[in-house]
């Protein structure tokens, strides 16, 4: 145990990424990336179940009770909850055998915003894309690393990263469709401080926390661009937050062990949850039709 954490789970993965909780079954899902890999639990008590993927996935999000959509490497699978079966639904940068997905998320309206990048992280490789009802396009291009994609609740604010970059950016969004309006604007700029951005979400408050990558902690960032509040994590590579629990109320946060020396740090890669009471919310479903 930690000052405001415990250890999840002490399965360790290369790269943690994409963690989302499901409130219908009570279950958390989140990705090792590298090692190919969905991790399963039954929030918070359960036995983590592993399945191996055929792919490098990085994102999910809920269609119903028993069809989930998972963000792969060339494409958005559908996957039956029970079964595992995945089905391809709709090919993304299916012809680019360099490039993968990232990080992803959910908009209230239901539209899935999600980043790609380089398997090498060669810059200015990937891109942001918008995906709803099987419609596909691109909003932003010459991408290094996407990360932190989130939104406000009422659907009006986008917030993006290219990691590299050190900036945080804020875009208006049409709550109807969750298109961005307008160009986007500097949110926060972190450029020569310590650690990257990496990935966030957005809780009831308007309240952004972030992962930050090389530095083992979680910042809150109020709606104006206050840090306000910072959650050191014994992980330098955290890399994304999710809200769980019947409320959610509790916060997860993921990180990777890739390039770590293990015995110097050895809760790198794993998964843990955050003891600090969060007035969070749930991501929507996906809309497929």
């Amino acid at each position: 145990m930690g000052d405001g954490y415990t250890v999840l789970c002490d399965i360790s993965c290369a790269l943690g990424e994409g963690p989302s909780y499901d409130p219908a079954s009570g279950k958390l899902f989140w990705f090792d990336i590298e090692g190919m890999r969905l991790l399963e639990r039954s929030f918070p008590d359960g036995q983590t179940i592993v399945h191996h993927l055929p792919f490098m996935a990085s994102a999910l999000g809920f269609v119903d009770e028993r069809t989930q959509l998972i963000v792969a490497e060339d494409g958005l699978y559908r996957r039956h909850a029970d079964s595992g079966t995945l089905a391809l639904h709709t090919p993304l940068e299916a012809e680019n055998e360099t490039t993968r997905s990232n990080d992803a998320r959910v908009h209230p309206c239901g539209a899935f915003w999600i980043g790609t990048m380089s398997k090498r992280e060669e810059k200015a490789a990937g891109a942001i894309y918008w995906f709803l009802k099987g419609e596909i396009r691109k909003l932003y291009r010459d991408v290094t690393v996407p990360n932190s994609i989130c939104f406000s609740a009422d659907g009006t604010i986008a917030y993006f990263t290219d990691t590299p970059t050190g900036l945080l950016m804020r875009v208006s969004c049409d709550p109807a469709t969750g298109l961005p309006i307008g160009e986007p604007s500097v949110f926060i700029d972190w450029r020569g401080q310590d650690g990257y951005i990496d990935g966030s979400v957005v809780d009831a408050e308007g309240v952004l926390w972030n992962a930050r990558w090389a530095a083992g902690a979680v910042d809150a960032w109020s709606p104006r661009g206050d840090r306000i509040r910072t959650i050191a994590l014994p992980a330098k590579q955290s890399t994304c937050p999710a809200f769980a629990g019947p409320n959610a109320e509790r916060m997860i946060v993921t990180s990777a062990a890739r390039g770590r020396d293990i015995g110097r740090e050895p809760l790198a890669g794993q998964t843990f949850l955050v003891d600090l009471p969060m007035r969070g919310r749930f991501d929507p479903r996906v809309a497929l039709a």
